[in-house]
Formats: C-alpha cells, sequence, structure tokens
C-alpha cells in the first residue's frame, strides 16, 4: 500500500528522534541545493518567471496569478493540509507608496493562492526594525490578516529559538520559530536599495527571519546574508518590484526615492531572482558580493541563462 508523503514539519521531527537532539541548522548546513530530505525540493527543473505589467491602470493582483500560472500553477507548489509561512518585507512604518514594504496587493494574493491550493494554514512574519505594531498598521498587515484570515504572527521573545545555522560567519543565533514549524516557505522581499549590503532583495530578507542582536549582522554582511540563505530554503521567492526604492534604503521616506517598475520575479532558485531583481537598478550582478558569495557556494545560480525563463505581460 502507498504511504502518504511525510510533511517537511514531520521530517524535522523524525531527525530530531533520530539524532538524540540534532539541530536543523546542522542538517541544513553545507554547500548544494538540495542539502538532506527536510530541505529537499520537488523534482523539477529550476525557473524564474518576470512578470511586467505595461498597460495603464494594470492590475497588481491579476499580475500575481498570471506569473504563478506560468510557473505552473500554485498547487505545484502549494499541498492540500500544508502550513505555509510567508516572508514579506513590514520593517517600516510607512504607507506602501514608499516602497520600503512589501506591496499589499501582492502580499494579499499570494495568501488567498496557498488558501485556493488548500493549505491547512497560512501565516505571515516579520521581525521588523521598528516597532511591530505601527509597522503592521502602516503597511497593510493588519488589513490583509483580517481580510483574509491568514494569522500574522508579532515578532516576540517567546517564538525565537537558538538554532545551529553552521554558516561560514554564523553559528547558533535566534531563529524566528515560524519559519522553522511551517512545511512550506515563501519569501516575498521588496527590491530595494540598502546602505550596508547595497540592495535588500530576497536573500537579504531572511534577516527578518531571526532574532538576537540584529546590529551585529551588518559585519561581514554578505557572508551574513549568504549563511541565512543556506539556511532558510524557500520553496518560492517573489520579488516585489513593482515600486522600488532606488536611494536611501532600506527604510527611505520620500517619494523621490522611488521608482516605479511594475514587474515581479517568481523562482524557485533565491540566487537567481535576486541576480534579475539587480538588473532594475542598473548595477551588474558580478559587482554585488552577496550573489558571487551565494553561487559559490552552491545555493543557486546567477547565470539566468541556466533556468527555464518565462515572461508575462500584462
Amino acid at each position: 500500500m502507498d504511504q502518504k508523503p511525510i510533511t517537511r514539519r514531520e521530517s524535522i521531527k523524525k531527525i530530531i528522534k533520530i539524532s538524540g537532539g540534532l539541530t536543523l541548522g546542522s542538517v541544513a548546513a553545507g554547500s548544494g541545493l538540495i542539502q538532506s530530505p527536510v530541505w529537499a525540493k520537488p523534482v523539477r527543473e529550476r525557473f524564474i518567471v518576470e512578470g511586467i505589467g505595461q498597460t495603464d491602470g494594470y492590475d497588481v493582483k491579476t499580475l500575481v496569478r498570471q506569473v504563478f500560472d506560468a510557473a505552473g500553477g500554485i498547487k505545484t507548489f502549494i499541498s492540500k493540509g500544508d502550513i505555509v509561512i510567508i516572508k514579506p518585507n513590514l520593517s517600516w512604518a510607512y504607507l506602501p507608496h514608499f516602497a520600503a514594504t512589501t506591496n499589499p496587493d501582492v502580499l494579499e494574493t499570494v495568501i488567498e493562492l496557498c488558501q485556493e491550493a488548500g493549505a491547512k494554514k497560512v501565516r505571515f512574519a516579520d521581525n521588523t526594525i521598528q516597532n511591530a505594531g505601527r509597522c503592521f498598521a502602516t503597511s497593510g498587515a493588519n488589513e490583509i490578516a483580517s481580510k483574509t484570515g491568514a494569522d500574522l504572527i508579532t515578532p516576540r521573545d517567546s517564538l525565537m529559538r537558538d538554532m545551529n545555522l553552521k554558516g561560514q560567519r554564523l553559528n547558533t543565533w535566534l531563529v524566528f520559530k515560524p519559519f522553522i514549524e511551517a512545511d512550506k516557505i515563501i519569501n516575498l522581499p521588496i527590491a530595494k536599495t540598502h546602505n550596508h549590503s547595497g540592495l535588500s532583495l530576497g536573500m537579504k530578507n531572511w534577516i527578518g527571519a531571526v532574532g538576537g542582536q540584529r546590529g551585529a549582522l551588518h559585519q561581514d554582511i554578505h557572508q551574513v546574508i549568504v549563511d541565512l540563505a543556506q539556511f532558510f530554503k524557500p520553496t518560492l521567492t517573489l520579488v516585489d518590484a513593482i515600486r522600488i526604492m532606488v536611494n536611501n534604503g532600506p527604510s527611505g521616506g520620500r517619494q523621490s526615492d522611488v521608482a516605479i517598475k511594475n514587474r515581479l520575479i517568481l523562482s524557485n532558485d533565491q540566487v537567481a531572482a535576486d541576480a534579475l531583481a539587480t538588473t532594475y537598478f542598473d548595477i551588474q550582478t558580478e559587482r554585488v558580493a552577496f550573489l558571487q558569495l551565494a553561487e559559490k557556494a552552491g545555493i543557486g545560480t546567477a547565470d539566468l541563462t541556466r533556468l527555464e525563463s518565462k515572461r508575462v505581460l500584462l
């Protein structure tokens, strides 16, 4: 008789039990795209889809749906009964048009898609830089949670757990528990500049999934970004580039800091997603240190010719 496949969360529990307390960080360490049964991706080719809103008044939510359809549909990635955690960037108490936080229409649509796929629970969370209550209210996150019924998880000490990341720079560090407990992770960053790393894209977004003294993470930040990317292996990365912050990132605060790009990037390769997003800033990928380090570590590829590539125009 065929056995029902175990979920990622159940796999974690089995591995910890068998190893007598082996931490997830040590299981996930190393190089290569597939590290262990816990983090193994579905057997499919790596892909990247770029969605472009090119007509006046195009609908952002429709563009999100069409981008997922081009990748095979949400049910290719999210299964009935999954617990899904979405990682938007909600770190700043600015209105969405300032491009400091993930576009609320993009976030809401991804939540709806996961629910339509039959997810048992859809959660979204970010360990914000500014006060979480103010960030959630101003970014539109509270309204999205109320409208969709998804769980918006407020960061607090009781939800942080020491994990062994086994990184080049980071060893044991506090990780936001919802990202450990989920079956599937969707990374949903907004593309913007950053005063330390140059750019804040998908892999940089993982800093909002950990706790501790995060100011220290800006030392050797490019390697830190790679260490976190090796630990948090998302099912998908969807880069929000509807509006991007081209100056004074990561917080901005002025309309002059924003450029309208009307683009989305969906990929199962987080390095590739960041590499394509880099081009929106007229920056060569070879000049972005964390991209080079991530590719060397085997996390993914910045060579977009190696992926199945599609473009959606709306």
